[in-house]
């Protein structure tokens, strides 16, 4: 599911175990929730409160369990594969290629999460951009 991770080390060149467990706890989040459209288990990494950005998402676990049946009845092969994972302080934000139906080209897509002390989602945010069928350059999007 994931390419390439981006890790915060330390001065004595350690990794921190917070910034790498919220890492696994996003990263595990998108398997359940989005590939696995199963929200009973991506539910309990959610904090008690979460907030939500998306305007199509409604605020709490409850709005993401109906995103979640949304998917499952709207596009059930939806994949979500994480390029890069960076995660800084309380945040992680993915770089993520979407696909709604297999074939297309799907979406770039960068999520911003914000996780508590206990490395529970408790807020998200979100832009996305088609990827196009031509571009002015060779780059790609990821």
């Amino acid at each position: 599911m994931v390419s390439r991770s981006q890790t915060e080390a330390s001065t004595d060149g350690s990794t921190d175990p917070k910034l790498e467990r919220n890492k696994r706890n996003v990263l595990a989040f998108y398997e359940a929730g989005i590939n696995n459209k199963d929200f009973e288990t991506a539910s309990k990494l959610i904090g008690d409160r979460y907030v939500q950005h998306n305007p199509l998402i409604a605020d709490g676990a409850e709005g993401f369990e109906r995103r979640v049946e949304f998917i499952k009845r709207t596009f059930p092969d939806l994949r979500a594969e994480v390029k890069n994972i960076f995660a800084e302080g309380d945040f992680v934000i993915g770089h993520v290629h979407g696909v709604r139906v297999p074939g297309q080209r799907g979406t770039a897509i960068v999520d911003i999460f914000r996780l508590d002390e206990d490395g529970k989602l408790v807020e998200h945010w979100d832009v996305m951009q088609d990827i196009p069928e031509e571009a002015e350059n060779e780059n790609g999007m990821f």
